[in-house]
This record gives C-alpha cells, structure tokens and sequence, in this order.
C-alpha cells in the first residue's frame, strides 16, 4: 500500500509508492497504469510547486497526459512532455533541498530507451521529495 503524506502548504496528499510496484502494475495492466500514475505524479509536483508559489513544477496534469496518450500519433508531444517531466521532478527536488537523482538530460534518455528504469528512478527520487517536504 502506498503511504500518505500531507504536501506542506497544501490540502491535498502525496503518495509514497514502491517503485518496484509501479512498475509491476504498469506491465500488468499493460501499460495503462503507467498513465494513472503519470497523471497522479505530475498533479502532486503542481501540489508541491502551488505549496513553494511556483509554476516550475507545472500546472495541468491533464495537458501531461494529454500529450503522453494522444499526443502520441502526432509523435512529438510525448517527448516534449517526458523532458518538462524530467525537468519538474529535478526541479522538485532542489526545492525540497534534496540532491536530484539524475541530471535532467540523462534522466530523459532514459525515458526514451530504457522507460522502465526511469520510471522507477522517477519514483524513488519523488518519494524522496514528498519525505523531505512532509518533514520527515
């Protein structure tokens, strides 16, 4: 089960989850967790950025799935969202006062050739984040 946490400043939860879960559950459900979570993930970095009064963490989890699903047949979307992903979660990180995993181009390269890695160090480093700002 995934653990709550309260994201400071904010009135909605964060969910810590095991990496290694989302990754199962996206190869189970053949994919379409992927999405739910990619959605869920971004919603809580718009969170932590509204809580830090930012916009760098994003805004629309909606549009970042929007260009992960069907901005896919135009094939350029998905990878404009991936890097802005990437991108959010470094950022995530620095505004907890965490050391970001990866550095954004790296963790983008990983989206693109080995997803599943980087889903799950996307994960872990989002985990941290959400401890980090809980205070614990």
């Amino acid at each position: 089960m995934a653990e709550l946490v309260d994201i400071r400043g904010s009135q909605h939860p964060g969910k810590i989850r095991n990496p290694l879960g989302v990754i199962g559950l996206s190869l189970i459900t053949l994919g379409i967790y992927f999405w739910v979570w990619y959605y869920l993930t971004n919603k809580e970095l718009a969170e932590i950025g509204r809580a830090n009064n930012t916009d760098e963490l994003g805004d629309s989890p909606g549009t970042s799935l929007l260009a992960v699903t069907l901005g896919a047949f135009i094939i350029v979307p998905p990878f404009v969202s991936l890097w802005n992903y990437t991108k959010r979660v470094e950022a995530a990180s620095r505004l907890t006062g965490n050391q970001p995993r990866l550095e954004q181009p790296l963790m983008f390269v990983l989206w693109v050739f080995l997803g599943v890695v980087a889903i799950y160090l996307a994960q872990d480093s989002l985990n941290s984040t959400l401890r980090s700002q809980a205070g614990g």
